[in-house]
């Protein structure tokens, strides 16, 4: 499977764009789609799962249009929304057998092994009982989870997947999604939580006010802020001034002061030394030069 996105936009009544000019190729495997809240993840996972209609722009998956082929595309999706949610009154199994029958698994016992099966793969089976409004927000993510991949998805498409779960869940969460991805399909996570990209795509696109600011590997995006993260040993004066000047990634007190990471290509006179970045001092310092040249534009 592979997706293929051509000059995609999606312009609001009042002209403001949601999507501009975006061109992107997701392959095979899990992508991260990373941005800040507003950079346009949601519009475009809505657009890619027959939500929502573009403005103008091209989708494709492998031969099928969008535009043209959405029942098609539809047939292939597994879809969990931000603010995926229960019927009340339904238990655990109940729900899934009902999303089972809307994803098309007509036959009884068929969707019964399907049912039993995804609630065992997502560690659901001993709760199967339980109303489903009633399970744990952990739990509540892993039967979303379930419920897109009832249908055995060639694209699965998940929106903000953890946020509001605890560290615990959110490992829990990825690692499932990590094991997934070992199979033939696409996996779109979107989210503005750094970890989440990190610890399992192997390729990315980062979003910033509707527009692309990058697609490659994490790996290439890191090399974005090689030379750029220092570490610096500070009194409590020069924190208050580093704070003013720098993204402060971290600060832990020590006995004369503070011990702070700092995103920058110069720490101009100040005594610190280079450390190795990770993804989120990467995004930091992208999404700051990003923001300043869109600014100055």
């Amino acid at each position: 499977m592979h997706i293929k996105i051509e000059n995609l936009n999606k312009i609001y009544p009042n002209g403001n764009y949601a999507i501009k000019d975006l061109t992107l190729d997701i392959p095979n495997g899990m992508f991260g789609l990373l941005g800040p809240n507003g950079a346009g993840k949601s519009t475009l996972m809505r657009i890619l799962v027959t939500l929502m209609r573009p403005s103008n722009g091209k989708v494709t998956f492998n031969e099928y249009d969008l535009a043209k082929n959405r029942k098609q595309i539809r047939s292939m999706l597994g879809y969990l929304p931000q603010d995926f949610s229960f019927f009340s009154k339904l238990k655990t199994y109940e729900f899934l057998d009902y999303t089972a029958r809307l994803a098309g698994l007509k036959n009884g016992s068929v969707r019964k092994n399907a049912v039993e099966r995804m609630l065992e793969e997502v560690g659901l089976y001993e709760a199967r009982d339980r109303n489903a409004n009633k399970l744990s927000g952990g739990m509540k993510r892993r039967l979303g989870i379930a419920q897109a991949l009832i249908n055995d998805p060639q694209v699965i498409i998940v929106d903000e997947p953890t946020t509001g779960l605890d560290p615990e869940e959110r490992i829990r969460f990825r690692n499932l999604l990590s094991n997934i991805s070992t199979r033939d399909v696409v996996i779109i996570l979107s989210t503005h939580i750094v970890g989440d990209i990190s610890s399992t795509c192997d390729n990315m696109a980062l979003l910033n006010r509707g527009e692309l600011a990058f697609a490659g590997s994490p790996e290439q995006f890191l090399k974005k802020a090689e030379g750029c993260v220092w570490q610096i040993q500070v009194s409590e004066s020069e924190y208050l001034e580093i704070n003013e000047k720098y993204p402060v990634i971290s600060t832990i007190p020590i006995e004369k002061g503070w011990e702070v990471q700092v995103v920058t290509n110069d720490i101009n006179g100040y005594s610190g030394v280079q450390i190795t970045p990770n993804l989120e001092h990467a995004y930091v310092y992208f999404m700051e030069n990003s923001l300043n040249q869109w600014t100055n534009t």
